[in-house]
């Protein structure tokens, strides 16, 4: 009785009430169930509660993948072909300072029957040409790492923002009341690190779940406390009820106006429900098949880390989570572009191909939105002939499924790859075209916080539906 007066008391005591009780409830619980309230985490609250408004538009995708290339992967080695660029190669940079112009040492070649124009270092990935839609001329704000990442993520290099993922969970919900609406594998610890899957001022719900972080392998990602250590699942279920019906009980005499004993109960139930669902779906090897395995390179050294992302994600998506955000590393080529980008791209090209593979047979892929690229692209030109430079001003990502024109190349940078010269897209109007996609209104999305009405795109962006079927 005493833990349940320090709930009525005030705020600073239900925090501590809450902290005591997830932590006591179980070490079986821990940080599922206590980051559900004390950090404002994701499983705080029912499927039915999540969803803050309808789809404004008839959607043509229910879930988003990002498949998120940290530092930023460089255009003219992957999917932006400039045989001018290449022509020139060594002469001295337009742009002065000592800079000489840098062509790619892969070559390129037409795909498919759309002819999309991709390196060989990504060979795999160019299996699925005609279901890519290539933007070639994305621009953004900010040539820093930590301003850029965060405007990739939250629409504002400026502010402490929701991230797109919290959005798209805000405006639609998840589709199972077992698992997070929004899951984020191996997020980075720099950098912008937790804003990248943090709820801002949205509701609690909306947060993503971190799994494992960027520093360490994806096979040794896990959750902690999803398993008590001394109590059965059954004992462990009747310690939740009684817990339940006393502070329900207690509730209806002290009042709960807003929602502090409702909301932690919602997370005790989450959590118990996600300790036996979640964990199984992280683990890829438990049930997939060794040509599964094996298709996505999990178990060979280059793709081993990679692959159980991808097929973790395949795996997240179609238990229902609504948007999974993947992590690779080291894209961020100052130098050593010889030795780094062949690595990076093999370290990613056979996963992804093995994801787009894996969506298409299920029949997710027509409305799962697959999203590729970095917070920026580079510069065709460096000082060291090994190396390239930060670009804002013209930059590659692609998309795929979820209603976009496969086969489509939208955009074109000038002749070296400075900067847009034809159908620029801004972040704000790729962030915009994603929740379109969804069928949500990119202006009417909004949530009101200090006074004003806030969305992802702020006063900006444009749906660029160019790019829809």
């Amino acid at each position: 009785m005493r833990d349940l007066t320090m709930l009525a008391a005030g705020s600073h005591s239900r925090r501590e009430w809450l902290r005591r009780t997830a932590v006591g409830f179980g070490a079986g619980f821990g940080s599922l169930a206590f980051s559900a309230w004390a950090g404002l985490q994701t499983l705080g609250t029912s499927r039915a509660a999540t969803a803050g408004a309808p789809r404004h538009f008839t959607p043509r995708a229910k879930r988003v993948v990002f498949l998120y290339m940290r530092g930023g992967p460089s255009q003219m080695e992957t999917f932006d072909y400039k045989p001018r660029l290449q022509a020139d190669d060594g002469k001295p940079s337009p742009t002065g300072k000592n800079m000489k112009l840098l062509g790619s040492q892969w070559k390129f070649a037409q795909h498919g029957a759309s002819g999309q124009w991709v390196s060989e270092l990504f060979s795999h990935t160019a299996r699925h040409a005609d279901e890519l839609c290539v933007l070639k001329a994305v621009t953004t704000d900010h040539t820093n790492h930590p301003e850029a990442s965060d405007q990739l993520h939250t629409g504002s290099f400026q502010f402490e923002r929701p991230s797109l993922g919290s959005w798209v969970v805000y405006g639609l919900g998840s589709e199972n009341d077992n698992l997070p609406g929004f899951v984020s594998l191996k997020p980075p610890v720099q950098w912008g690190g937790a804003r990248y899957y943090g709820c801002g001022f949205l509701p609690a719900a909306n947060q993503g779940l971190p799994v494992g972080t960027m520093t360490e392998p994806m096979a040794k990602a896990s959750l902690s406390n999803t398993a008590h250590p001394s109590l059965t699942r059954d004992a462990q279920r009747r310690l939740l009820d009684l817990l339940a019906a006393n502070n329900r009980e207690f509730a209806a005499r002290a009042g709960d106006a807003d929602g502090a004993i409702d909301g932690v109960l919602n997370s005790y139930e989450a959590a118990f429900r996600m300790q036996a669902d979640l964990p199984r779906l992280l683990d890829v090897q438990s049930d997939e098949t060794a040509a599964t395995l094996a298709h996505y390179g999990v178990g060979q050294s280059h793709t081993d880390d990679f692959g159980r992302q991808c097929l973790a994600a395949r795996r997240l998506l179609e238990a229902g989570v609504r948007f999974v955000e993947l992590t690779h590393d080291n894209w961020d080529h100052h130098a050593g572009v010889a030795t780094n980008m062949p690595l990076r791209s093999r370290q990613v090209d056979r996963p992804i191909a093995a994801l787009l593979d894996d969506l298409k047979r299920r029949g997710l892929l027509d409305d799962t939105l697959v999203v590729w690229g970095g917070e920026f692209g580079r510069t065709p030109d460096d000082p060291t002939n090994d190396g390239r430079g930060h670009n804002k001003d013209g930059f590659t990502m692609w998309l795929a499924g979820g209603g976009v024109r496969g086969g489509l190349s939208y955009g074109t940078t000038d002749e070296y790859g400075f900067r847009a010269v034809d159908g620029a897209v801004h972040m704000h109007d790729l962030h915009a075209s994603i929740l379109h996609l969804l069928g949500l209104d990119h202006e009417k999305l909004t949530y009101r916080y200090g006074g004003r009405d806030f969305r992802l795109t702020d006063v900006h962006g444009r749906v660029v539906k160019e790019l829809f079927k």
